[in-house]
């Protein structure tokens, strides 16, 4: 093992390879009109809310809608007694539409209605019907609360007699179509409060519904090998029509203790602003940096040179006989070279890609029997780093390893140059680090929130500072 003395003097030596900065939210789950509409309709469906319409209480919503007027009252009970039954045969609530609103931190929420309703009078054996079109609006607040984070609200559900269109369906007798016009007349004023008593507590429950599958779908804890990666609701916005849930993380390790903590910060560089799709799930350079170093966390490497890649160890001899014959010729066949990485690699974000950096001592060694390396060397390394996805598999592949920096820690040959070993150490570090890395990468990380949104595909992009995934239709 190497000693805290070579750690510190390496560190020192090649500085820090990546200056992080804390980029807001460690994580944002941006949430479109789309996604909105499709799950407050859902869960319109799921409380039965057409059959909320069916229900209205056509004949007594108009005759409480009288205002106590005693010549309305007269006329309206000269109408209503020619009424034997009445009520909604048909109801539709048809598309929702979610609009940004005229304030901050606020949306519009519009539900249109089309009913058909009936009505028999002795008057004429045929059903007399007419539609009625009306929308009812609410809106969807970010609500402070002192004991915890904000939360989203709906309110001012309301349906308004400007939104409200009757129409006769068939047109009879004089008298039957007066009485039917007259009845329409009564329910111009009646029905925005029928709507508003009956519907908007149905609404306002399918809103608590979205909600709470909202919150479900963005704390979703998402298994690591080893560990578990787990996020908690910081903040909520809403920015144009999108309801943006900010969430913090934490990493545990396979006995459920945290390991690190992903917070909130004053400076925020990480890019958040809607962009057109249905949803994006943005991670921070370094939440995805903690994830990256749980899968591959800090280890030492064993290899004899010459059992595995025989052609760069007889590379190596060639290059150290350069510097010291003696010692080249002291290289038996079981030369070993020692890697060891203190950390895992650092992922950096830009928009042009991204690219894992690491630093890590090498040591070569004339024999496996030996105690006392050649050489030790400090090496600060970069390579590519591609993120996509497959299926429901977030996945990771390291590629084209390069070294930026050589620095010699010790040497019991003689000083050298270490950079006459760089094309040698070069693929040593191919064929040895990379494809250990990627083997622990390989399987990935499930990520269930694009079905569970209802998509089939999704593709990573880079931003600066961050990780972003979109819906394939996008």
């Amino acid at each position: 093992m190497f000693g805290p003395w070579i750690v510190t003097l390496l560190c020192g030596l090649l500085g820090a390879t990546l200056v992080q900065a804390n980029l807001g939210p460690p994580a944002v789950l941006n949430l479109g009109p789309e996604i909105i509409e499709k799950y407050l309709t859902q869960a319109l469906k799921n409380h039965d809310a057409t059959a909320i319409l069916h229900e209205l209480p056509l004949l007594s919503a108009m005759q409480e809608g009288s205002g106590g007027i005693p010549i309305l009252d007269g006329l309206m009970r000269s109408i209503l007694r020619y009424i034997i039954w009445m009520r909604v045969t048909s109801a539709n609530i048809l598309q929702l539409v979610v609009q940004p609103s005229t304030y901050d931190q606020e949306l519009v929420v519009r539900i249109p209605l089309d009913m058909v309703a009936g009505l028999n009078t002795p008057l004429i054996k045929t059903l007399v019907q007419f539609q009625m079109n009306t929308e009812i609006q609410a809106l969807i607040r970010v609500e402070k609360s002192k004991s915890g984070p904000a939360r989203l609200n709906l309110s001012d559900c309301s349906s308004s007699e400007n939104t409200l269109r009757l129409s006769l369906l068939n047109k009879l007798s004089f008298m039957v179509n007066s009485l039917a016009n007259n009845v329409m007349n009564l329910l111009v004023p009646a029905l925005p409060q029928m709507v508003k008593n009956h519907l908007c507590p149905v609404i306002q429950q399918a809103f608590d519904d979205m909600y709470s599958d909202f919150l479900k779908l963005a704390t979703a804890p998402v298994g690591l090998s080893p560990g578990a990666l787990t996020f908690d609701l910081l903040s909520l916005a809403i920015q144009d029509s999108n309801i943006m849930l900010n969430l913090k993380a934490k990493l545990l390790d396979s006995q459920a203790r945290v390991t690190n903590w992903f917070n909130s910060s004053v400076t925020s560089l990480m890019e958040t602003t809607p962009d057109g799709a249905p949803f994006s799930l943005l991670l921070r350079q370094d939440l995805v940096n903690g994830v990256v170093n749980t899968l591959v966390p800090k280890e030492e490497l064993v290899i004899l040179l010459r059992f595995v890649i025989p052609e760069i160890a007889r590379q190596l001899q060639e290059d150290i006989k350069e510097i010291n014959a003696e010692a080249a010729n002291k290289l038996g066949p079981t030369q070993m070279v020692k890697i060891a990485t203190y950390s895992g690699p650092q992922i950096v974000l830009n928009e042009d890609g991204a690219t894992a950096a690491q630093s890590i001592i090498l040591e070569v060694f004339p024999t496996n029997t030996d105690v006392r390396p050649f050489f030790s060397l400090g090496i600060e390394t970069n390579y590519e780093a591609q993120f996509y996805m497959e299926g429901d598999w977030f996945m990771l592949n390291f590629n084209n390893i390069s070294i930026d920096r050589i620095k010699l820690m010790i040497s019991d040959i003689k000083l050298f140059n270490p950079d006459i070993l760089k094309s040698t150490l070069t693929k040593i570090l191919n064929y040895t680090l990379l494809p250990n890395e990627n083997g622990k990468v390989r399987t990935g990380v499930p990520l269930s929130l694009v079905r569970a949104l209802g998509y089939e595909k999704s593709v990573l992009s880079v931003n600066k500072g961050a990780l972003k995934l979109t819906p394939v239709s996008f």
